[in-house]
């Protein structure tokens, strides 16, 4: 089982070599993939990857939230790649013509992204006290199952599992792992988080 992102930062700033391996091995897809999103060349993407790298290492330090990795990746790697294309763009302003996406790259960015998604939310419930725990997985389950049920099954009255839901549901969103997360992703338009 792979190590969730919050631990693997930790690990690494300790200065453990391996962690710095496994983040570097499971994020430089997302790298080279929004490099390849921006239609860079391959000695390009790799000075990109390597310029990103290079100022994680700077920051690893003073990362606020660990689990907001992912997007601070994405965030550094587009602004990197906006700085390598800058001169480009200058230069051939009239003969530019609009990009096309390369539908596979972004397919596995965002995959990429919601797996990460999904390991914060499923570490966020763990946190969640078990009668919370109890209550979000009765009310996911397909098909719907009936407030009445929920209620007989927790011995809660009907009434309350819309606000207690509400609860439960807010304090996801506040957990760090979530919390960093939703951040990141207000900072880079175009990913949902779905809590």
């Amino acid at each position: 089982m792979r190590d969730d992102p919050t631990a693997l930062v930790i690990r690494a700033r300790d200065g453990e070599k391996q962690a710095w391996d496994e983040l570097v091995d499971r994020y430089a897809p997302l790298i080279w993939s929004i490099c390849r999103r921006c239609r860079l060349g391959r000695a390009d993407a790799e000075d990109v990857g390597q310029s990103v790298w290079m100022r994680l290492v700077g920051q690893l330090a003073s990362l606020r939230d660990p689990a907001a990795l992912p997007g601070w990746l994405a965030t550094t790697t587009q602004r990197e790649c906006g700085r390598v294309l800058r001169p480009a763009r200058n230069r051939e302003a009239r003969r530019h013509s609009p990009e096309i996406p390369d539908t596979m790259t972004g397919a596995a960015e965002s995959e990429l992204l919601r797996a990460e998604r999904y390991a914060a939310l499923r570490e966020a419930f763990t946190r969640l006290p078990s009668g919370s725990q109890q209550l979000i997985a009765l009310l996911i389950q397909d098909p719907p199952m009936p407030y009445a049920e929920i209620s007989a099954k927790l011995g809660i009255p009907a009434g309350s599992i819309g606000p207690s839901r509400s609860r439960c549901l807010d304090k996801l969103r506040r957990d760090p792992a979530i919390a960093a997360l939703i951040n990141a992703e207000t900072s880079n338009a175009g990913v949902d988080i779905d809590v």
